[in-house]
């Protein structure tokens, strides 16, 4: 049996990228996501069953359960826990508009489901055998983590949760010798950033970003990979943007 991948919100966008990458690089990999779409069902066919999709919605604590109980049914333990399920606000209000629906639809997923799926596997790991691979678990977050934006203030405030989720299990699990990661992407082409396509074009054609282009997917699949690598294992509880320099301040 080799090494195992659980990759959240694995099955478009950033996740797919993540899932794809890993199973190239060897892992088994079981990609957690709500619903099946064509370029998952693709790899998955010619993956010869070291890719398994495993529904779930992580804002459902019975699913985060009940998922995780899956992966170890079908390849036995978790070595790496790609935290990546998120949601947007379904529409963008200012931040003295915005409602505790949407702050809760937020919540739940972002930042609750990301705790708790972390709780589980964390205690999967732990019971584990894990002498010949350091486990590690890799948070995706988002510049939006430190970022201010006024008219989605509940995706920020559940982005910047997931840092001291970092931190936190960063601290508790590394007596375990597990490792803990953030990656805060920054804007990154994907299905989530299509109806702003053309805001963010005009920005960084006008000098948002020091490396003057969108991210990809691939590009934060790449950090994940390195990430993994059994030779990191005297950091933990690191964040690293991957937002082509946005992060840097400037005069």
């Amino acid at each position: 049996m080799g090494k195992v991948a659980v990759v959240t919100g694995g099955t478009r966008g950033i996740g797919f990228g993540i899932v794809k990458e890993l199973f190239e690089q060897g892992f088994l990999v079981a990609c957690l996501g709500r619903s099946l779409n064509e370029n998952i069902e693709k790899l998955i066919e010619s993956s010869d069953g070291r890719i398994k999709f495993i529904p779930s919605d992580i804002s459902s604590i019975n699913q985060i359960e009940q998922s995780v109980d899956a992966v170890t049914d079908a390849f036995g333990r978790i070595d790496i826990l790609v935290n990546n399920a998120g949601v947007a606000p379904k529409e963008r209000k200012d931040l003295l508009e915005t409602t505790p629906e949407s702050f809760d639809f937020l919540i739940d997923t972002n930042l609750k489901g990301t705790f708790f799926m972390t709780q589980k596997v964390a205690n999967v790991m732990i019971q584990q055998d894990n002498q010949y691979f350091p486990p590690k678990i890799i948070n995706i977050s988002s510049m939006s983590a430190y970022t201010s934006s006024v008219s989605r203030g509940e995706y920020c405030i559940s982005k910047a949760g997931i840092s001291m989720i970092t931190t936190l299990f960063a601290d508790k699990l590394s007596s375990y010798g597990i490792f803990v990661y953030e990656i805060r992407p920054g804007i990154i082409k994907t299905d989530m950033t299509a109806k702003v396509s053309e805001k963010y074009d005009q920005a960084i054609e006008g000098g948002l970003l020091p490396i003057k282009r969108w991210g990809t997917p691939e590009d934060i699949a790449g950090v994940v990979s390195l990430l993994c690598s059994p030779k990191m294992t005297y950091s933990t509880g690191d964040a690293i943007n991957v937002d082509g320099g946005y992060h840097i301040r400037r005069l």
